[in-house]
């Protein structure tokens, strides 16, 4: 949870004026923050903050907990997303299949020789904003949803599960997928591959253990793996260059993100909702029932 949503929850127990003008504006730049990640339009974005902080501003009095306060708000502010006007163009609209995202034996060799490009690299040789604004952007929608809520907004796999209704094992998935997708975009992998000839089966493509192992690289990064998987992991990597390279440059794309920030709201507009919003949250105080 980003620490700007705790920062508010603590600022709305306050019920003063000053404190409860900052809340809203933390809020406000979380959600457009989010809208932006996810809808990828500045007006889309300024549209979602402004339509899901009024609708949450009657609950706001009613909400116990910081990580109650996180979950209604993407909730809400996903729904309004999923309803945004302006649609990715170069989305997939089908599942991102785990097996056509990992490298073949070509790309391991080219990783272990130290030629392929990482996402670091990749990223620094442009704007890395644009880049991975672009590349996030990519994403079908229902893994991009995944992505930025844990990797950019720093919810749990568990918080995510109550936003999307999704299981958390479905979240984990989806999460991994994602990230390894993103890798490709920054890497440049998913051009290489589209210029490629047809790859051969999965068996002859790449090692066995390697591909075991692949699937379970966003736990190890994440610390959700048991111990006897983890120490298989471990071990396969010491003795395995190319792997270890491929977790290094996914490490790196789980770092871009994290600290990928798409700017604030038009500030003029942003105080004006702001008034309508104090406005709304005194009348909604007011009205309350008091407590004996």
């Amino acid at each position: 949870m980003r620490p700007e949503v705790e920062q508010a929850f603590h600022a709305l127990q306050q019920k003063q004026p000053a404190s409860l003008e900052r809340a809203l504006a933390l809020l406000q730049d979380t959600v457009f923050s989010f809208s932006m990640k996810v809808c990828g339009h500045r007006q889309d974005a300024e549209d979602t903050m402004q339509e899901t902080l009024l609708r949450a501003v009657p609950q706001l009095g009613k909400i116990s907990s910081p990580q109650g306060l996180a979950v209604w708000l993407y909730k809400v502010a996903r729904s309004r997303c999923l309803m945004s006007r302006r649609k990715s163009k170069f989305a997939p609209k089908v599942n991102l299949s785990l097996e056509d995202l990992l490298p073949d034996r070509q790309e391991l060799e080219s990783l272990a020789g130290g030629d392929h490009p990482t996402p670091e690299a990749a990223v620094l040789r442009g704007e890395a904003a644009a880049r991975l604004q672009a590349a996030v952007q990519k994403l079908p929608p229902a893994y991009r949803l995944i992505l930025v809520l844990h990797d950019m907004e720093e919810l749990s796999a568990a918080e995510i599960a109550r936003v999307t209704g999704l299981r958390e094992p479905t979240v984990r998935v989806r999460l991994h997928r994602a990230r390894v997708f993103l890798r490709n975009e920054l890497a440049g992998a998913g051009k290489r591959r589209a210029r490629r000839a047809p790859r051969p089966g999965p068996s002859a493509a790449r090692p066995r253990r390697c591909r075991q192992l692949f699937a379970a690289l966003s736990d190890y990064l994440d610390d959700a793996l048991d111990d006897t998987l983890c120490d298989a992991l471990e071990k396969h990597l010491d003795g395995c260059q190319p792997c270890e390279a491929f977790l290094s440059s996914l490490e790196q794309t789980v770092a871009h993100c994290r600290r990928f920030q798409p700017g604030h709201p038009d500030r003029r507009l942003a105080a004006q909702v702001r008034q309508e919003l104090l406005a709304k949250y005194r009348l909604a105080l007011q009205s309350a029932p008091r407590k004996n």
